[in-house]
């Protein structure tokens, strides 16, 4: 036990110490609210945090209000239910980050809430999408769909296609700034 434990710290280690240099995108998959480290060697450590909040929606005579209600330890969730989730970067170095990307994969089991991403006032941050996995990023994901006609016609993506989501946070993230996105899911 105790060394399965000792082999588990250096792997942690491992994890935190990996270096990501010149304009490689830090990729964030963390699925439970905690913190991950990356260190990019040239200009400073990045902090990833990945929060989720259940959508809570009360009828209060016939009006509807929404609530979101923080997920942590074990949580059960049903099908229909919608988790936002909120990405935040944070560049505890002395330094700028130059071309900030963090890609999150959509949770299994789970399909993206179209026109639910958001992303701070950040100048020059943009979001894209994947349909592919994660290997290509768009801004408007299509797939080709044919007609009864035989006909190929080109349509914006289902919300069941997204596979993940980048936040690109413009040329530069100054020492000491916190960017944020967030987008909701649905639990299939």
């Amino acid at each position: 036990m105790k060394r399965f434990s000792i082999i588990g710290i250096g792997a942690i280690a491992l994890i935190a110490g990996i270096s990501f240099a010149g304009q490689i995108p830090v990729v964030s998959n963390i699925f439970h609210n905690d913190a991950a480290i990356a260190q990019n060697a040239k200009k400073g450590p990045v902090q990833l945090r990945l929060d989720a909040e259940k959508k809570v929606v009360q009828d209060n005579q016939g009006k509807q209000t929404v609530t979101w209600q923080a997920l942590q330890g074990q949580v059960v969730v049903q099908p229909g239910d919608v988790l936002r989730y909120t990405v935040t970067g944070g560049n505890n170095g002395d330094k700028a980050v130059k071309n900030l990307s963090i890609n999150q994969a959509i949770p299994q089991g789970m399909m993206y809430v179209i026109k639910s991403a958001t992303v701070n006032d950040k100048q020059g941050a943009k979001i894209t999408y994947s349909i592919d996995g994660g290997r290509s990023f768009v801004e408007n994901p299509t797939i080709k769909v044919t007609l009864p006609n035989g006909k190929e016609e080109i349509r914006p993506a289902p919300a069941n296609a997204y596979t993940h989501i980048r936040w690109n946070f413009g040329s530069s993230v100054s020492a000491k700034e916190t960017v944020k996105g967030t987008y909701q899911a649905q639990v299939r």
